[in-house]
């Protein structure tokens, strides 16, 4: 007798599949962290390797002028201006040291741009100022705020983090490197030459501005005033020449634009108090201002590459890494502006020997509310006293006699 026996088809159940999609789903969630953690150790990487290539260009320009480029430089007009005027016709000696670094950071081209007079506008006008369509732009430049001059508005990838996402307008050509200026904000938007509508070309030191430059310029880079590695008496390996900014993305970051003038507007609380500003924090949301406090707008950190200011191509040793800025209300005042970066837990360092450094977010920094050093200071802030921001404020002095044994 035959028998005819159905035979179960090949496949999966429901059950069978339900269960091969959660597994692969369970994989895809370990996986996922280790991939992203791992994109983001090469763009560290290559981070870093931006901020090395920068340092040889540093080394360069040094060995080719036995001096560091000037931070603060640039021309003057034929009338004074004040520090923070801007003129179509004159940089008014705003220019950041990243200027004169172009030429050794394979920027040959956009330097010969800067340094001629040049034709053109970022709008495709070949107008400069409405009343003179035939004037081109003057040899090196505008200030450094002018939208329509094409190598301010020029981004350039050795000045950019990977990891930083901050792309378009309000910025011009936005920068992740500037120069370290110690752990002092006196005067740091002035510097060391008196740029006033009073003064007398071209802008001799004055008494006072001289003065309190020397008590409180105490970085590799002191505005306005030339520097060599011979004024680095603290050995090259042991002091910060820049750091790394995380660029404005338009959030409120307390790390990546400073608060508004309803939190400060007069220069000497936060000069002896940095932590003046936290007052302006939003409880709910401690790393971001509160609506209320700051302004939006084009003063987001690092928006101009080429702008030698604090907000845009400055940083200090004072509060620790991705803390926050804390300032006189405005882009064109003295600021405290420190370092920050996407990266996890700290940010990158170039120390003025040319070794890249990641200094995490607990380095030893001291008393955060002691009063910055500086002329007229008194006490643990009198002119050349040590930094009193520990490890961290020592690393930004270049000449306070305080030498780092230990590995940072």
């Amino acid at each position: 007798m035959s028998r005819n026996c159905s035979k179960r088809e090949a496949g999966f159940t429901l059950v069978e599949l339900l269960v091969v999609i959660a597994i692969i789903g369970v994989m895809v969630g370990l996986l996922l962290p280790a991939v992203q953690a791992a994109r983001e150790a090469a763009r560290r990487m290559s981070c870093g390797n931006n901020f090395k290539q920068i340092g040889l260009a540093l080394h360069n320009y040094h060995a080719a002028y036995d001096k560091l480029p000037m931070h603060g430089t640039g021309t003057h007009g034929r009338l004074p201006l004040n520090s923070w005027d801007g003129s179509d016709i004159t940089s008014n000696m705003r220019l950041s040291m990243l200027v004169g670094l172009t030429p050794f950071m394979e920027q040959q081209a956009l330097w010969e741009q800067i340094s001629s007079p040049l034709v053109g506008r970022t709008d495709q006008s070949l107008t400069t100022n409405p009343g003179s369509p035939t004037q081109p732009w003057v040899s090196m430049g505008p200030t450094p705020d002018r939208l329509q001059y094409l190598p301010w508005a020029t981004e350039m990838s050795t000045l950019r983090c990977p990891s930083d996402p901050g792309v378009g307008l309000p910025a011009l050509g936005r920068t992740n490197y500037v120069a370290c200026t110690g752990d002092s904000t006196h005067e740091n938007r002035n510097g060391y030459l008196s740029v006033t509508t009073t003064s007398p070309l071209p802008y001799p030191p004055t008494a006072g501005t001289a003065q309190n430059m020397r008590g409180g310029g105490r970085g590799v880079f002191v505005m306005r005033l030339q520097t060599g590695f011979r004024d680095i008496l603290d050995g090259t390996a042991n002091t910060i020449a820049m750091g790394e900014i995380a660029t404005d993305l338009g959030d409120r970051d307390v790390r990546t634009i400073g608060p508004g003038t309803s939190i400060n507007n007069n220069v000497n609380p936060f000069i002896n108090n940095p932590l003046q500003c936290r007052t302006g924090i939003d409880p709910l949301r401690p790393r971001f201002w509160a609506p209320a406090t700051t302004t939006l707008g084009n003063n987001g950190r690092g928006f101009r590459w080429a702008d030698a200011w604090p907000d845009f191509g400055q940083c200090m040793t004072i509060l620790p890494p991705n803390t926050e800025m804390c300032g006189m209300g405005g882009a064109d005042r003295n600021n405290q502006a420190g370092m920050s970066s996407r990266h996890q837990g700290g940010a990158h360092v170039l120390m003025a020997d040319g070794a890249i450094k990641f200094i995490t977010d607990s380095i030893e920094a001291g008393n955060s509310n002691a009063p910055n050093v500086r002329n007229g200071g008194t006490g643990t802030a009198s002119p050349g006293s040590p930094s009193p921001y520990g490890l961290w404020g020592s690393l930004g002095t270049k000449a306070a006699k305080e030498v780092i044994s230990a590995e940072f």
